[in-house]
């Protein structure tokens, strides 16, 4: 079920992603398409964005499975890592293969023919931050409440 759940969320992350990261100039050459302007920060910038985006989902779903499911750890810990991981792989492919929002090229050069690049990620660390999230938050979680109700805090039975 909690693969399930994040595979669901996946897809929006994705369409959300899309909305919100930009897109790189791309001129049209007789080679193919190429940066317009090499120095642009639109490349990192998608990248910031679908780490924010589903770093931000790995939280939550992180909490959520540690609120609902604190007696099945084992299980609820792979359901976070794999469903991160589909979660994450969902969110690259629908937000390229989607268009969503205001895509804006700035004013080219006459004659240069200037469209908007497709959404990528450039930085392939960044598809670890939802599984990784989830699984720390979750971990960081039961520590602290196993913490609490261990033995181990009155050593001597006090």
């Amino acid at each position: 079920m909690t693969v399930l759940v994040m595979a669901v969320l996946g897809v929006l992350a994705g369409l959300a992603w899309s909305y919100a990261a930009p897109r790189a100039a791309m001129a049209v050459t007789e080679k193919g398409p190429a940066l317009a302007d090499p120095s642009t920060q639109a490349l990192i910038a998608a990248d910031g964005w679908f780490a924010a985006i589903t770093g931000g989902l790995g939280l939550l779903c992180g909490a959520v499975a540690w609120l609902r499911n604190r007696q099945d750890q084992l299980p609820v810990l792979a359901g976070l890592c794999a469903g991160g991981v589909l979660a994450a792989f969902l969110t690259l492919w629908v937000g390229s293969a989607v268009t969503i929002g205001v895509v804006t090229v700035e004013a080219a050069a006459p004659g240069l023919k200037v469209v908007p690049g497709p959404l990528e990620l450039t930085a392939g660390g960044v598809l670890v931050a939802w599984p990784l999230l989830a699984v720390a938050l979750f971990g960081l979680l039961e520590g602290m409440h196993g913490y609490r109700d261990s033995a181990l805090r009155k050593p001597y039975g006090i």
